[in-house]
């Protein structure tokens, strides 16, 4: 797929050429849904500001956002920018919250999953914790994130082994998108979503913010207390407001 997003089945916004879905949360599983009955691959990117200031310095990462095949809008700034210039999404797709929809979604029909990412000790206690939350799910293979590009094909050659409807993958903004880009043909996985850093809370390493800073999208904040040395990753926060004000309308159209 291109950038295009009149290509898409479903409807989108264009923010500064990436294509982020207007769907809800329920019809962005039922669209998942599909495609692992299709057993279609789809690359699903959970978007938010951080990772569109990264386009903005580098082409290559913005033409793996602008070619993913579903990209939700789970940063809280970038709903505020899409109703900005007018062009609101439905609502905040968070992807902690759709990795547990999907979830959810597997335990009813018996969808095999693989985990992969993280240290060994957080990827197996994240591990313990949702195959007891989620019996029914068929939890096929799970794979620490620290791995070489020399263990690639080793890497992939298990997860094809494995064959997992729902791949979730767990490293850092860097290194989690483009690995997932560059071996999404290889991979085979009707659906390959990066999860950031949802197994940390998940085992319990960190807590998730609770409701009330997420209803008005300090979730950022939370965070920013559990772990201090992030301050300067947040600083891009401030900079993307500033630069969705300055572009007004601008942001609709691609680069």
């Amino acid at each position: 797929m291109t950038g295009n997003s009149n290509l898409r089945p479903y409807p989108t916004v264009s923010l500064y050429g990436v294509p982020f879905s207007k769907m809800n949360m329920g019809d962005t599983v039922k669209y998942l849904t599909k495609a692992v009955e299709e057993k279609k691959p789809h690359r699903v990117i959970t978007g938010n500001p951080i990772m569109l200031m990264a386009a903005a310095e580098s082409e290559e990462y913005q033409r793996i956002m602008e070619t993913a095949d579903l990209v939700v809008p789970d940063g809280s700034g970038v709903v505020w920018a899409a109703r900005h210039v007018k062009q609101p999404v439905a609502e905040r797709v968070a992807g902690f919250d759709l990795m547990h929809e999907l979830l959810r979604e597997g335990d009813k029909r018996g969808w095999g999953v693989y985990l992969l990412g993280t240290s060994q000790e957080i990827l197996d206690e994240a591990h313990a914790k949702l195959k007891q939350q989620f019996p029914g799910v068929r939890f096929v293979g799970k794979r620490n994130g620290y791995f070489k590009d020399e263990d690639d094909a080793e890497v992939i050659a298990e997860i094809q082994a494995a064959k997992p409807d729902l791949l979730f993958v767990a490293r850092s903004v860097a290194n989690q998108e483009p690995w997932i880009a560059k071996h999404k043909e290889a991979l085979g996985v009707p659906v390959m979503m990066g999860v950031g850093g949802s197994f940390d809370v998940i085992s319990g390493k960190l807590k998730r913010a609770p409701a009330i800073f997420r209803k008005f999208g300090m979730e950022w904040l939370y965070r920013l207390l559990q772990e201090p040395k992030r301050y300067k990753r947040m600083l891009v926060l401030p900079q993307f407001a500033i630069k969705v004000v300055r572009d007004g309308e601008k942001v609709l159209k691609t680069r």
